[in-house]
């Protein structure tokens, strides 16, 4: 069976998160969105709010599980027997980071293998920092987050 980690904050989950996990869904068996707790960062939605949203997003659809998890991504893969970390790629800094990190995560479980999909075309200016950005600023963000996490954010500030 093939099953992927999709980690991140997702604070909050874009268009673009949701078009990643969509276009992921043909290559894996299943796909763990894994929401990285770190409870010293204060976001713009808290880890259970996160949660929630995104699971009522994709509640019809037994490919993909929402969890959290602490430590190192590898870590987390191994614990639940899953062989591949999917990441989004955006521009050209984000491949130099990603492929940092992807590296460092061999050496440390050689058996988990970091694939990367690149931002559909219209997407790529999309970031949960910039939609945080936009929010705060009183700016209108939802063409940016699907409505069922626009509703989440709305609900829980």
């Amino acid at each position: 069976m093939k099953i992927a980690v999709f980690p991140g904050s997702f604070d909050p989950f874009t268009i673009a998160h949701q078009d990643l996990i969509a276009r992921a869904q043909p290559l894996f068996d299943k796909i763990y969105i894994a929401i990285g707790v770190n409870s010293s960062k204060i976001g713009m939605m808290d880890v259970e709010s996160r949660k929630n949203s995104i699971t009522e997003l994709y509640q019809n659809n037994e490919q993909i599980e929402v969890s959290f998890y602490n430590g190192l991504t590898v870590d987390y893969c191994l614990s639940i027997g899953a062989n591949f970390i999917l990441r989004g790629l955006r521009n050209g800094t984000d491949l130099d980071y990603e492929n940092i990190i992807a590296q460092n995560n061999l050496l440390l479980a050689p058996q988990v293998e970091t694939y990367f999909l690149v931002s559909r075309s219209g997407e790529a200016h999309i970031s949960s920092t910039i939609v945080r950005d936009i929010w705060k600023n009183n700016g209108d963000i939802s063409h940016l987050v699907p409505s069922t996490i626009l509703k989440y954010i709305n609900k829980s500030n």
